[in-house]
């Protein structure tokens, strides 16, 4: 090297050997491509998910620390990352359903997914039957010669109903279908949806996996090699691509997943006993109350309960937008799963595509309030729903 000009020297600057030792974390490799001696590992390495190092669309030892570690809380063989959770959720359904295809969903889904299972029937001719979460009758009735697909979610955005994994799982695969199972409202340390039979279960990574309010990116967890390799040569077309950083970060907050979740199910526990007492609310949607229609399920099925839940208030809509401008300490805001308490208005936000009737089939109401509950100390949160609901 120094015998070539500082131009060139500037350009290539060398990495330090590691000599024997291991980092303690999983390092940032933040670049876009990576060098080779040999033609055939680089070759190679283009055409499949478990080689060489190639380029970042492809794969990038960072992102894959975190498919590894993802895969395994989830108990897969492999994941596909992408850069946000509707990223993998389309990377899913697009590079597995094809122009003719059937699909069945539960009929309690977040808004970004029904809108894009109805993109799928406007655009490419594929045909969606909804049923209930938690009724395998009605989904093995719903199964035609052309069904391809099985659509849930272990905990649903936002009314919190609770999907009958075994038995759902169960028909999907009697039926030859591929099932996925959205988990993000659980994480892997509430429910493990592959251990109930699914194929495929998604997070949005920018919830409890990260954790910390800081990071946009998804993931997808398979249960069978070629179903992975499948979905990875989609994805690499696709290039819904995770960035090296997000990924890093998201390692860093998985660490804290399990002590977070148990803090998040805590004080959601005291939040919705309470409200569900209080004369300003009507009624409390969360699965750990034994008035949920989803109680008896989400006992048998997760050691807690969750930390997102709904309520609606007495008064409707006014009602709900006079306790959205009156809390303190919960925020005003899109998104979950961070270490600070959110609140929004579903019907306005997170499902703003769905239709009056689409809205009804997810039992939101005009006057529903989302709150996902963070791990302040749950007396002052209580405290400051309190001030909100005399406001």
């Amino acid at each position: 090297m120094s015998s070539l000009h500082p131009e060139t020297r500037a350009v290539h600057l060398p990495s330090p050997p590691l000599n024997g030792s291991t980092p303690i974390a999983v390092p940032l490799y933040q670049t876009s491509g990576f060098v080779f001696d040999d033609p055939a590992v680089f070759a190679d390495g283009m055409g499949r998910p478990d080689g060489a190092f190639v380029y970042g669309r492809l794969s990038n030892p960072t992102v894959r620390a975190l498919e590894d570690a993802v895969a395994d809380l989830e108990g897969g063989v492999a994941a596909v990352t992408a850069g946000s959770g509707m990223g993998a959720i389309n990377t899913v359904l697009f590079g597995l359903v094809r122009s003719g295809d059937h699909v069945i969903a539960q009929a309690a889904l977040y808004g970004a997914t029904a809108a894009a299972l109805t993109d799928l029937e406007n655009r490419f001719g594929v045909s969606v039957t909804y049923v209930p979460q938690d009724d395998p009758a009605a989904a093995r009735e719903a199964v035609r010669p052309e069904t391809k697909l099985l659509y849930l979610e272990s905990i649903a955005n936002p009314m919190t109903q609770v999907a009958d994994l075994p038995g759902m799982c169960a028909v999907a695969r009697e039926a030859g279908l591929i099932s996925v199972v959205d988990n993000t409202f659980a994480s892997p340390v509430l429910c493990r949806p592959l251990e109930h039979g699914a194929d495929i279960v998604v997070h949005s990574m920018t919830k409890y996996l990260s954790g910390h309010s800081d990071v946009l990116g998804g993931i997808a967890v398979f249960a069978d090699d070629a179903l992975h390799r499948k979905v990875w040569a989609y994805a690499n077309t696709l290039g819904a691509t995770l960035d090296p950083f997000a990924a890093w970060l998201t390692l860093r907050g998985m660490q804290t997943l399990p002590l977070r979740m148990a803090r998040h199910c805590d004080n959601t526990r005291l939040l919705a006993t309470r409200l569900a007492g209080h004369p300003a609310v009507d009624a409390v949607h969360w699965p750990g109350l034994s008035s949920h229609p989803s109680f008896g399920l989400a006992a048998k099925l997760l050691p807690d309960f969750g930390a997102v839940f709904s309520f609606d208030l007495a008064g409707g809509r006014a009602a709900g937008e006079r306790f959205m401008s009156s809390v303190r300490l919960a925020l005003l805001a899109p998104s979950l799963g961070g270490v600070e308490t959110l609140i929004l208005h579903p019907a306005t936000t997170s499902h703003r595509s769905l239709t009056a009737e689409e809205l009804a089939r997810s039992g939101i109401s005009e006057g529903t309030v989302r709150v996902a509950v963070g791990i302040e100390h749950p007396e002052d949160l209580w405290a400051d729903f309190v001030q909100a609901l005399e406001a």
